[in-house]
């Protein structure tokens, strides 16, 4: 008899969204990793390239560091008008692999209309995100609102994770740069 692995996983459940009334840009990663997860932290596996490019962008203002400087972080992000969350609220996975995700639960983006008003791009983190994009528009539009989600921008930015090696580092940065310069966050 085989056993199929993902019959014995949980389900998880994501972390709350990082936003302000003046987040411009909003990063949508699809569910955090098992490092992630267990620290309580968006990007918190050490290999993950997104706090890196995110310093690398900003040269001039020193990401906060050390193992208690999360909550820092979170407001350096919100200070440059940057704002994270996940596609996923919940699902069902073994390891940190989107291609492990089953059942999985989306998260509810209209609520962020009246916390985002400023809102002007979402940057999907990878392709597992972006298969997302039009559904997260139309959520964050609400009813009747298709000029509000037109003159959001939807973009997939190449996924910052580990996992995306076919990257280099310069070519994710590159990409993320250009997000940024388009809605004047650098």
């Amino acid at each position: 008899m085989t056993l199929d692995p993902a019959a014995h996983a949980q389900r998880l459940w994501g972390l709350p969204p990082v936003v302000s009334p003046r987040t411009a840009v909003l990063v949508l990663g699809s569910f955090p990793g098992v490092a992630s997860l267990r620290a309580l932290q968006y990007y918190g596996h050490p290999q993950n390239h997104f706090w890196r490019i995110l310093q690398a962008l900003w040269p001039h203002h020193p990401l906060p560091a050390g193992p208690e400087s999360y909550a820092l972080r979170c407001q350096w992000l919100l200070d440059r008008r940057l704002g994270v969350w996940d596609v996923y609220a919940s699902c069902v996975r073994q390891g940190s692999l989107d291609t492990a995700i089953r059942d999985a639960m989306v998260n509810d983006f209209a609520l962020l209309r009246a916390q985002c008003p400023y809102l002007t791009a979402i940057a999907h983190n990878g392709t597992e995100s972006y298969k997302h994009a039009p559904a997260v528009l139309r959520s964050l539009a609400g009813d009747g609102a298709d000029a509000a989600a037109a003159a959001i921008e939807s973009i997939k930015l190449p996924s910052t994770s580990p996992a995306n090696a076919s990257w280099s580092f310069e070519r994710k940065l590159a990409a993320w740069a250009d997000l940024m310069a388009r809605h004047g966050l650098l």
